[in-house]
């Protein structure tokens, strides 16, 4: 063999390999945006699933609390709100206030005995305390879902490739409010 037909060979080895190598980043990083995809389609299903029950608790503490109707239209509005957002900074936003206008209408039920004892109430309040729990996973997972993808699109060699297919950035799922993040005071 003559030493072109080595040389010839010698540099289309290595860009077959540094082809390969780009098409394993780029399958991992098409893996990893589904996988952020995927999560983010599991807090939407919980998000759904919340929504869907709020208008039932407002109808059963309207009609023990009819004249609490500021706290009322509150949640009907900021469940509006939180169902017609688009991104996921607006959701985020939104389901941020939703959970502030539910955490007043929670604690205007301890005005109420009567509805505290209504089985139809308890039922609801358990359903939504099982629903904010799996939004609380989901949230977790999705979170860790971007932090791989981004760990991922920022990391040397793989941010090559994904600079040049356009791979960009997933939005983490944070507390907006400070309030949010400030621990309930019970007191007795």
């Amino acid at each position: 063999m003559s030493a072109t037909l080595i040389g010839v060979l010698v540099v289309a080895g290595v860009i077959l390999i540094l082809f390969l190598w780009g098409v394993g980043i780029y399958n991992t990083l098409i893996r990893l945006r589904n996988e952020v995809k995927n999560a983010w389609a599991q807090i939407d299903v919980q998000l759904k699933r919340r929504h869907d029950l709020i208008p039932n608790l407002v109808e059963t503490v309207k009609g023990y609390a009819g004249h609490e109707r500021s706290t009322l239209e509150a949640v009907v509005n900021a469940r509006t709100k939180a169902v017609s957002a688009g991104s996921i900074e607006e959701k985020v936003q939104a389901e941020g206030e939703l959970s502030r206008t539910l955490g007043r209408l929670l604690m205007l039920v301890e005005n109420y005995p009567d509805l505290k004892a209504n089985q139809n109430f308890l039922a609801l309040q358990e359903e939504l305390t099982s629903t904010e729990n799996r939004i609380g996973f989901a949230r977790q997972y999705y979170n860790d879902s971007v932090m791989r993808y981004n760990n991922q699109i920022q990391t040397f060699p793989p941010n090559i490739v994904a600079g040049l297919c356009g791979f960009t950035e997933s939005v983490f799922f944070e507390v907006q409010d400070a309030a949010q993040r400030e621990v309930p005071q019970v007191k007795f």
